[in-house]
């Protein structure tokens, strides 16, 4: 009996603990709307976001007796008016004489940036601006107001400003998006289009009420050319710019630092021929967030891209843009620290003279890749002297090479430290000398054509001018790879071919079979190298071969000088002296 007391009272109190806690609702403190916590009301037409800082502090005004409390539910308070906008989304596109920009009234925003000189795999002009799912269009707003900030990147603006099809290239083009609403919110984007560069001006004016909002400005994802054919050529980065030099941030590498704060002539993302950056002109914030993009296909690999928000320091400043291709003529007419965005690397100084002469050369040839060829042959016919001597100094070292390891020889058995070792020295200076012979002379002027050789190869990997162009037959990109390996086992042969008939000043059979193999590692290394940079190799390498040919027909065949052991030396020495005695002559 008292077993089933003990039973009911425990089922009861159970009963009644659910019943409060499932259903009773308690009562809110004294003062509280039914909508928030104590202390805070939600103004009716403003959303529920806006009761609260960026920071997470309660903000607003505080309820009292003559303020009465919001509705239970924020969600069903009644949205803004609209004062000025438009009911529907539509876009606005603009065409200059150098790109096809496409606006959207929704947001303000750009929705499409295409350049009408440089062409994608599918020959349509290509696109700059990454339209991904879950990503911000260039333009949109961030404030410290995040009900703001969703005002002001998904409203629909009225726009005005927007050109004729008449007058679509021959002025710029300047369009004016604007937002109002009954809550206070007023928003005025301005963009700035030239007609005739790739430059854009943007200007916010973003208020609440009689408040005016710090706006930055987002753009992302940003550079990223799907259409790049080379496995080696730079990826998206971002960069920024100061007076002495250009700071790189690749996308591995901004975790470590998202944000940079400085006096930066321009600062953005590029990649190896594409840029998208702002020119502020005074101190800025940029943050940068990498964003990973599937390949177009299932076996393609993925594409880190960067995304960057520029804060202006001062409210409604207007703020240029640079969304444009990454060419030398381009972009000096702009600035001349503007050409140090494109990576010509530590022989720039080199670089940007064989660029002239490469377009003037194109200038009247109108093929790039007979252009290089062309340039190939100036720059060979320019070092013809000092590859004459070169090969000269290795052909005297080569016919020396067997006095001079006779020497060697026989100071073999001393040790490195030996003072002996200091008279092997003056024997051999002492025969360099008599024969005429420099040991450095074969070696430098090679030395000092490697510069001008990986400048060359800078060239040919950052010029966009190459991006597409034709050669003949099967090479139809000359920054993509050959397609059929023929360049690569080209350069290989004729790089063959070079070292055999090469005179090889130390004669040591190591070296020797060294320098024979080197080809073959060569041509592997290079199978995935862009075609430009192989047609300048296997055009030198001809070019050089006939040099070889022409040096040896003109100095003749070598005179190799074979000397007999010092006995023997002793012993016709002698016998030269008892004839010459016999003779009645002096010896």
């Amino acid at each position: 009996m008292e077993r089933r007391v003990l039973l009911a009272i425990l089922l009861s109190f159970v009963v009644l603990y659910g019943y409060q806690a499932l259903v009773v609702k308690p009562k809110p403190a004294d003062g509280s709307g039914a909508g928030g916590p104590a202390g805070t009301a939600v103004t009716a037409g403003t959303p529920a976001s806006s009761a609260t800082s960026p920071s997470g502090t309660p903000g607003g005004p505080a309820t009292s007796p003559g303020n009465p409390p919001p509705p239970a539910n924020a969600a069903s308070a009644p949205k803004a008016d609209l004062v000025v906008g438009e009911q529907t989304a539509r876009d606005i596109q603009v065409e200059t004489r150098d790109v096809i920009a496409v606006f959207t009234n929704r947001g303000a925003r750009l929705k499409s940036w295409r350049l009408k000189h440089y062409f994608d795999h599918q020959q349509q002009p290509q696109e700059l601006i990454e339209a991904l799912p879950g990503q911000s269009l260039p333009f949109s707003l961030r404030t410290p107001n995040d009900a703001v900030n969703a005002v002001a990147n998904d409203a629909l603006y009225a726009v005005s400003g927007a050109p004729s099809p008449a007058s679509a290239e021959a002025s710029p083009v300047d369009l004016k998006f604007e937002y109002r609403d009954s809550s206070g919110i007023a928003i005025i984007k301005e963009f700035h289009v030239e007609p005739t560069s790739y430059l854009l001006t943007f200007r916010a004016d973003v208020r609440q009420g009689s408040q005016t909002l710090p706006a930055a400005v987002l753009w992302g994802p940003a550079i990223g050319d799907a259409a790049q054919t080379s496995s080696i050529a730079q990826k998206a980065e971002a960069l920024f710019a100061t007076p002495d030099k250009v700071q790189r941030v690749a996308s591995k590498d901004i975790a470590k630092q998202p944000v940079y704060e400085g006096e930066y002539r321009y600062s953005g993302v590029d990649d190896n021929y594409f840029m998208s950056v702002a020119l502020p002109g005074e101190r800025v914030k940029v943050t940068l967030q990498p964003i990973s993009v599937p390949g177009p296909g299932p076996k393609d690999p993925a594409r880190d891209l960067i995304a960057y928000t520029v804060e202006m320091p001062k409210p409604g400043a207007p703020l240029k843009f640079f969304v444009g291709p990454k060419d030398f003529d381009v972009l000096a007419a702009i600035s001349p620290e503007m050409t140090k965005a494109i990576n010509f690397g530590m022989f720039s100084v080199i670089v940007v003279p064989l660029l002239r002469s490469l377009k003037w050369v194109h200038a009247y040839i109108g093929n790039w890749g007979w252009s290089i060829v062309v340039l190939t042959v100036i720059i060979n016919v320019i070092l013809f002297p000092l590859q004459h001597k070169s090969i000269v100094s290795m052909r005297k070292m080569q016919e020396i090479q067997p006095q001079v390891k006779a020497i060697q020889d026989r100071y073999a058995k001393y040790k490195a430290t030996d003072p002996e070792r200091t008279k092997m020295n003056q024997e051999l200076m002492t025969l360099y000398r008599e024969r005429g012979v420099n040991p450095a002379s074969g070696c430098v002027p090679m030395l000092l054509t490697m510069p001008l050789l990986l400048a060359m190869w800078a060239m040919l990997q950052t010029s966009i001018e190459l991006r597409g162009a034709p050669f003949m037959g099967w090479i139809h990109d000359l920054t993509a790879h050959d397609p059929f390996y023929v360049l690569p086992v080209l350069m290989g042969l004729t790089q063959f071919w070079q070292q055999r008939i090469t005179p090889v000043a130390g004669g040591d059979p190591a070296q020797q079979k060294m320098m024979m193999f080197m080809p073959a590692v060569m041509m592997v290394m290079f199978l995935w190298l862009p075609a430009g940079a192989l047609l300048y190799y296997v055009v030198g390498n001809l070019l050089r071969i006939g040099q070889q040919y022409v040096t040896n027909s003109i100095i003749g065949p070598p005179n190799v000088r074979t000397p007999r052991p010092p006995a023997e030396r002793r012993l016709k020495s002698a016998g030269a002296g008892k004839t010459n005695a016999a003779n009645g002559t002096k010896s």
